[in-house]
């Protein structure tokens, strides 16, 4: 643990503005002098920065007084103030709003998803398919069209309906191969309209997405989403 510890401080200050000499030290910080103080700040730092993002990402309202008393209980092995069954009936009424938490704010982003999609479906150059998919032809292709079974190379762009890009293999220059039936249904649907060599921009239902359980950092659940994709081969 402590060199799980270790490493995501290393990574998290790697990634961050560099620290100067002038910078402004919290108030009531102890002067550390020795490398285990030091080292104990910096594991520490991390692992409440950590924390602080994450539940600011997932909306947590908590006392910070006595998150700290109860790490300080649990640093020091002490038993814990509430007992099993407290803990059980708190942990599940926290589970159960959260739950209706994510559900309310699924809906909304589905909303906006639909409301997209519905005025997206009015332009001319935007097809719909049966299911829901909409694309845009950008460049035909004139090689061998995919079966689901096929594997495919693919150039793709990743974005949400707000224009922020959270995916893209020309940002990495390598295109991306896959199995077609092993992702998400509107890219199975979708890349089987292309041949090699063609270029669309598909528009994708939540539902032909990744639903309600959303995925990474900014897909939340409900997302509609906009790829623009490249067929390079066929195998």
């Amino acid at each position: 643990m402590f060199i799980v510890f270790i490493v995501s401080a290393s990574a998290a200050q790697s990634g961050a503005p560099k620290s100067t000499a002038t910078k402004k030290k919290a108030a009531g910080t102890k002067t550390m002098t020795t490398q285990k103080e030091k080292m104990s700040y910096v594991i520490g730092y991390d692992i409440g920065r950590n924390i602080s993002n994450d539940f600011q990402q997932r909306g947590f309202d908590v006392d910070n007084a006595v998150l700290l008393e109860a790490m300080k209980h649990a640093l020091a092995g002490q038993p814990s103030t509430l007992t099993d069954d407290e803990t059980k009936a708190v942990t599940e009424v926290f589970q159960q709003q959260m739950l209706e938490k994510q559900a309310m704010a699924s809906e909304a982003v589905r909303k906006e998803g639909m409301e997209f999609l519905a005025a997206n479906a009015k332009k001319d150059s935007v097809k719909v398919t049966a299911s829901g998919l909409q694309y845009k032809t950008l460049r035909e292709g004139n090689g061998k069209r995919p079966a689901d079974t096929n594997t495919v190379t693919v150039h793709y762009r990743g974005r949400l309906i707000d224009g922020t890009v959270f995916d893209e293999s020309y940002k990495r220059g390598e295109p991306a191969t896959f199995r077609l039936n092993q992702v998400i249904k509107g890219w199975t649907e979708g890349l089987q309209l292309m041949s090699e060599g063609g270029k669309m921009e598909l528009y994708i239902p939540s539902d032909l997405g990744y639903g309600d359980r959303g995925a990474g950092q900014h897909i939340k659940p409900g997302s509609a989403l906009i790829f623009e994709v490249e067929l390079i081969s066929v195998q």
